[in-house]
């Protein structure tokens, strides 16, 4: 069955606003007054939602329900999982949906999808709604053979799920053929993407599996000079890890 632009619009918006106070961020009765309805039909359209999922957000949508449609004790559980355990807290930006989708699969039992765990703390107010930016860019062919090209970068982040308030950072080397992690540490915040560390990494890979054509990495402090922020890098300074490159003449690392 199809619908009406208008149809498809007014669902989205109910559900919307129906996420909102299933996350507590508003009254139940102010979703009356968003939606311009009674607070019986608020009711109405709640059990609607719990009984067929969004389909039952139509009007006058009298069917039987959906193999498909989630539970609203499972939508409230899981928006309650990523509002009390994952979410942003203490300046800590929180687990992204991806992240969080892995470890509610994995060990909370959440069988729905990525797509609706998107949706649903998306429309709860919980997850960005905005495109990563980047996304637009075509998608550079990976190159043929292992070894050519490596990506070496540090992502800080409370990866200890157990360990709450404990930034780290984590430095990783993967093959742009293969996509073979050849090198990962956690190393403490303070210590971050600091050239001893990266060294260290730089070491442990090529001793292991010799000289790549070439390292790619963002524009951290290692690997390139920026005199000020939000300038050009100078590459006519080389740091240390550049002074290191070119006397031992390993490989160039363009910077993204």
């Amino acid at each position: 069955m199809t619908y009406t632009q208008a149809a498809v619009e007014r669902a989205m918006k109910v559900h919307e606003v129906l996420m909102q106070a299933l996350n507590g961020r508003q009254p139940w009765i102010q979703v009356a007054e968003v939606l311009g309805v009674s607070a019986r039909t608020v009711r109405r359209l709640r059990a609607r939602y719990e009984k067929h999922g969004f389909t039952g957000l139509y009007d006058h949508r009298h069917h039987t329900p959906s193999p498909r449609a989630v539970p609203l004790a499972e939508v409230q559980r899981l928006l309650q999982l990523y509002r009390d355990r994952y979410g942003p807290r203490d300046g800590h930006p929180g687990f992204n949906v991806r992240h969080f989708y892995h470890i509610a699969r994995r060990e909370h039992g959440v069988t729905v999808s990525y797509s609706f765990v998107k949706k649903a703390l998306q429309a709860a107010g919980l997850g960005p709604t905005h495109r990563a930016r980047g996304r637009h860019r075509r998608r550079r062919p990976p190159r043929p053979c292992f070894g050519e090209l490596l990506h070496l970068d540090g992502s800080r982040h409370v990866w200890l799920a157990l360990v709450p308030g404990l930034l780290l950072t984590l430095i990783a080397v993967v093959d742009d053929a293969t996509k073979r992690l050849l090198y990962a540490q956690l190393v403490a915040d303070g210590e971050g993407e600091g050239t001893a560390v990266v060294m260290t990494a730089l070491r442990e890979v090529l001793e292991t599996y010799g000289i790549p054509g070439a390292l790619y990495t963002d524009r951290a402090g290692w690997a390139v000079h920026t005199p000020t922020s939000g300038s050009a890098p100078d590459r006519t300074k080389l740091t240390q890890v550049g002074r290191a490159r070119q006397e031992r003449r390993v490989c160039g690392y363009p910077t993204g």
